[in-house]
């Protein structure tokens, strides 16, 4: 049974609720005015079971981490590995076992974490130039769809604390803005060759004369150059195939490739930073670069270019062939979360939301071509993610889409996998956007609201069950999804347990990231109103974040849980719980996971009267007689008090991306005023 976009999306597209297209967000000291303050009135009797278990869920990481790191860590922060590294894989496999452990700290994780985090960077950052594969801290050379991975912890790292992380965000951004370090080709607007980084003389795609394929990625992936006529003499081995030698290195490893957008973000947080233009024009010309190719090409994204700037040069016409492209290994898998990446990027510096049609015309090319058929039946080559995914519903017919291109069309039919479509309606807001949501999950053969215990590497993949329950759909989404990442907690803490004396292999190092206790999603998901960030390099998005007022730092106060319900900017709800029978807490609600947006108002629940609590000699109380009053908010900001034993649900309007991102906390605002 085949399916059409057409089926998905509206014949209009609206504008943006954000930003008007083509112009430049306003600057942050744009919003007028001190942030207002709330009090929070209404008695908490009975906690609800999404707080008392968040909550809960906080106090389980904290111990999950440390344990991670007693077992697994030495004194300096390095991970406890005694062997070489023998090809260029490896630095995301260091990195990434840490990547959201900062994340946790912006959350309202223990300041501890933040340190463990910066610490471990440190540590690994030592061990993986002691190995060879750094300079100057940073990775030789190598595909982005794994450096993207590596420098997910950096990111959330700048964060939490720009002032210790910026410089070498900066000495790294520079890498690609600065044609002199070899890696940006202004003529030509591209990256120079698909491995790329720190080390000019880091060429080609492996270090030997042949690239280092397993029998087995052979098996799953095919060749990278499947269009070649095998050479005279074979078949060949693998460590000797000359489609593998001279022919990859040669069409493959110069060049740009699409994978090599993911390098978006690294130019973005630099912007982020400093809101230097350089930055700003970098990536407004590479992914300008990307985008007008992509409409040359019918608007699906191509995934090479020579090095004299055309599409298929190197590989007699065809858009598709590239490293890490649509033929070989991953497809979409990696060149749609890079074009995000590199598109959200474009779009959050110019207020341009245009850029986006570059992913998402893909998308609607591969939709066009997309099935419905059980998993069962698909050809596809990511059978381990989709064993624990889809579980029992791999005999359900469901839409399949393909994931990647080669002469014979498309192939390789996976799932609708979430976090692309989920990127762009988050960002935008659009009707649009979200059509093609409701419209996916129509053409579903699998209920969005199952939840299944599991924790893929990316942390992600539970972005089908919460929209829907932020299209109303699941009320007790928040406790399930809640009750999921404890469940996978305790789980991953066995697995410390059962690998902690484990002389670590090379060819195991992936273990450390399976045995990460840190589960973060769920709680980017309920108190952020947010998706876990894209794996390839993203930069976080939110509707909201918090600041502990009262200790001066990022994150959830200590005894207070949030759950945000909406994120229509209309009508963005946010309810916050004190559970402490004792403490006040003070918490400031920031608008976006970086103060981009503006509240422009706000209406709050309240009780005014206490006579709920009852006379001296009942043996009961009475209802509270809850209200909604409204108070006026033309910022990023709002200061809300909860008093011991109280609740408040905020119902906020939003004008999207109307202020510049900043990693300036309200307390630095508050300083410089």
């Amino acid at each position: 049974m085949s399916f059409s976009s057409a089926d998905l999306l509206p014949t209009e597209d609206p504008a943006p609720s954000g930003a008007l297209s083509g112009t430049q967000p306003g600057k942050p000291e744009d919003a007028p005015g001190a942030p207002p303050e709330i009090l929070a009135a209404v008695p908490l009797l009975e906690a609800p079971g999404w707080a008392v278990a968040q909550r809960a869920l906080f106090d389980l990481l904290d111990q999950a981490w440390r344990r991670f790191a007693e077992v697994f860590t030495g004194p300096d922060g390095r991970l406890n590995y005694n062997g070489e590294l023998t090809t260029r894989d490896g630095v995301d496999d260091f990195y990434e076992v840490f990547f959201n452990w900062p994340q946790l700290y912006l959350l309202g994780g223990s300041e501890e974490v933040l340190a463990a985090s910066e610490k471990h960077w440190e540590g690994v950052t030592r061990q993986l130039t002691e190995l060879g594969m750094l300079k100057d801290e940073y990775e030789r050379g190598y595909d982005w769809f794994h450096q993207g991975e590596s420098l997910l912890l950096l990111y959330f790292l700048c964060m939490a604390a720009p002032d210790r992380w910026s410089e070498r965000a900066l000495r790294f951004a520079e890498l690609y803005v600065d044609p002199a370090h070899g890696n940006y080709d202004p003529q030509h607007r591209i990256i120079t060759r698909p491995h790329n980084g720190s080390d000019p003389d880091r060429t080609g795609l492996s270090d030997g004369d042949v690239y280092p394929w397993l029998q087995k990625e052979a098996d799953t992936y095919g060749y990278p150059l499947e269009w070649l006529p095998e050479a005279e003499g074979g078949p060949f081995p693998l460590d000797s195939d000359p489609r593998l030698g001279a022919q990859m290195r040669e069409r493959m490893g110069v060049g740009d490739t699409a994978v090599n957008l993911a390098a978006a973000g690294l130019v973005l947080n630099a912007w982020i930073l400093t809101h230097e233009e350089r930055y700003r024009d970098w990536i407004v010309d590479y992914v300008g670069a990307w985008r007008e190719r992509t409409e040359a090409n019918g608007g699906v994204i191509p995934d090479n270019v020579s090095p004299d700037g055309v599409v298929g040069g190197l590989h007699e016409g065809r858009w598709y062939g590239g490293h890490y492209g649509w033929s070989w290994p991953h497809g979409w898998h990696s060149v749609g979360h890079a074009a995000t990446v590199a598109a959200l990027a474009a779009a959050t510096v110019t207020g341009d939301d245009d850029y986006l049609s570059m992913v998402s015309s893909t998308l609607d090319a591969m939709i066009d071509q997309g099935k419905v058929m059980p998993h069962t039946e698909a050809d596809s080559s990511l059978p381990t993610k989709w064993a624990v995914e889809l579980a029992e519903d791999k005999h359900t017919p469901t839409l399949h889409l393909p994931f990647r291109y080669k002469d014979s069309g498309w192939f390789d039919y996976n799932p609708a996998t979430p976090p692309v479509p989920v990127a762009l309606w988050h960002h935008t807001a659009s009707a649009a956007d979200r059509d093609r949501l409701e419209k996916l999950r129509e053409a579903d053969g699998i209920d969005w609201r199952t939840v299944r215990p599991f924790r893929a590497k990316e942390e992600s993949a539970h972005e089908k069950a919460w929209f829907a329950f932020l299209a109303g759909d699941d009320p007790g989404y928040p406790e399930r999804i809640l009750a999921t990442a404890q469940a996978q907690i305790r789980h991953r803490l066995r697995r410390v347990e059962r690998y902690k004396d484990l002389d670590v292999p090379e060819a195991d190092i992936h273990v450390w990231q399976q045995c990460n206790p840190v589960a973060t999603e769920a709680l980017v998901q309920l108190t952020w109103g947010g998706p876990q960030v894209l794996y390839q390099g993203g930069l976080q998005q939110a509707r909201v974040r918090y600041y502990d007022a009262q200790d001066r730092r990022a994150g959830l106060p200590q005894d207070v849980a949030a759950l945000v319900s909406s994120i229509d900017p209309e009508a963005t709800t946010v309810e916050l719980v004190n559970l402490s029978p004792e403490a006040d807490r003070t918490v400031i609600v920031q608008a976006g996971a970086m103060a981009e947006h503006t509240i422009t108002s706000v209406r709050y629940t309240t009780c005014a009267d206490d006579a709920w609590i009852g006379d001296m000699y009942d043996y009961g109380h009475t209802e509270p007689v809850v209200s909604e009053a409204q108070a006026a908010a033309d910022g990023a900001f709002l200061t809300v008090r909860l008093p011991a034993s109280t609740r408040i649900r905020l119902t906020l309007g939003l004008a999207l991306r109307a202020n510049t991102p900043t990693y300036r906390t309200p307390f630095d605002q508050e300083e410089s005023a």
